[in-house]
């Protein structure tokens, strides 16, 4: 079976990696054009492209997938199947229509459910304690096709997407190449989504991030795991702004304000919030290291009473 892999990111590249460790014939693969990246803003390839190049598979990096010249390209390579994972572009019909079989997705979520670009971070944020992955054929509708096969996997309650996301690449990548393999003999079913069920996974924002204080305890830590690494959850102390990048809830009552620093501890800066309060146990200065909170705490002169937010 010849396949075109369709990827851009280190989620993308641990199921290509898996499928070449596996001797899937990969024709071609197609990825994101070489962008910007880091502080530095030099061009970097992607993980997809870096990898193609050392195993000697062509790269395609069309501006447009619906140039014609893409589209013939991808006639030419006369490929069984497309396998698309964070390609980061909606493929249009003239694309899903070339394979000889039809094009697999995988995405992060069990599909109805958080359908969009976040579905990893959008499950936290929600405080989900289950999630999992879904392996589809694609149809022209985003994350619509009929579902193929699906992964449960649980979410720890002090998880973050980062840690989430790397344990989802590896277990959809060792699904998916049995998958491929059923498909291959014909030895598969296909289940349409349950309409009623769709939620929605949209692109995550900086202002995602800002932390309402007003919220409760529970709702603000999965906010601060669900946005790790990127865009990260921030609150201001006297102007300044800060990451918040590990916290715990505490159960307790207390008349203060939502935001008044309630007390301070080698465990973290303990915050009161709309429920509950909040221990901040790791933070990420505007201007400065990752560090624990306690020594933020000291550093900034921080103390009972005083109010972030």
């Amino acid at each position: 079976m010849k396949i075109i892999f369709f990827g851009s990111d280190d989620f993308a590249a641990e199921s290509l990696r898996q499928l070449l460790s596996e001797k899937f014939s990969i024709v071609a693969c197609v990825t994101q054009p070489d962008r910007p990246s880091g502080r530095g803003l030099q061009v970097v390839a992607s993980p997809i492209k870096q990898i193609a190049l050392k195993q000697q598979i062509p790269v395609l990096q069309p501006d447009d997938v619906r140039d014609s010249a893409f589209l013939e390209s991808l006639r030419n390579f006369a490929a069984d199947l497309f396998v698309v994972i964070a390609y980061g572009k909606i493929l249009p019909a003239c694309v899903l229509q070339i394979p000889k079989i039809f094009c697999v997705n995988v995405h992060g979520s069990l599909l109805p459910k958080y359908r969009g670009a976040a579905p990893i971070n959008w499950a936290i944020i929600r405080g989900e304690t289950q999630t999992g992955f879904s392996l589809i054929k694609m149809n022209s509708k985003m994350d619509a096709g009929e579902i193929i096969v699906q992964g449960k996997m649980s979410i720890a309650a002090d998880e973050t997407a980062q840690s989430l996301r790397s344990r989802m690449a590896k277990a959809s990548a060792q699904c998916l190449c049995p998958t491929i393999k059923n498909i291959a003999d014909g030895q598969f079913s296909l289940t349409a989504q349950n309409q009623n069920d769709v939620s929605l996974a949209p692109k995550l924002s900086k202002e995602l991030g800002h932390i309402n204080w007003n919220k409760p305890a529970g709702d603000i830590h999965n906010v601060i795991r669900g946005l790790v690494p990127w865009p990260g959850a921030y609150t201001s102390y006297q102007g300044k702004i800060f990451k918040v990048l590990s916290s715990a809830v505490v159960p307790q009552e207390f008349s203060q304000t939502p935001g008044t620093i309630l007390t301070i501890t080698k465990e973290g800066i303990i915050v009161a919030t709309s429920k509950d309060a909040l221990v901040l146990k790791t933070v990420h200065p505007q201007s400065g290291k990752e560090m624990p909170a306690y020594a933020f705490a000291v550093g900034q002169r921080l103390s009972v009473g005083s109010c972030f937010g």
